[in-house]
């Protein structure tokens, strides 16, 4: 038997929903230090997206906005 694919995307969900919050806190940051923290966090959090993509077995799609795949995963 081949991989089963996961299908279940709601941690993919929670997690693009946090790399919009983050994003917003990150324009709303007030010092150098916690701007760079926060560009830090959206960092990993991008990387445990890509990660997230790979094991549910999605196709990247660098050409879509982190609202066009959120609708997607949402429909």
């Amino acid at each position: 038997m081949g991989r089963q694919v996961n299908t279940d995307r709601s941690h993919l969900i929670a997690l693009i929903s946090r790399l919009g919050n983050e994003k917003a806190y990150l324009r709303a940051a007030k010092t150098d230090g916690e701007k760079s923290l926060r560009q830090v966090w959206i960092s990993q959090i991008e990387a445990e997206i890509a990660a997230e993509e790979r094991f549910i077995g999605m196709a990247a799609q660098p050409d879509v906005s982190d609202d066009e795949l959120l609708a997607e995963l949402m429909a």
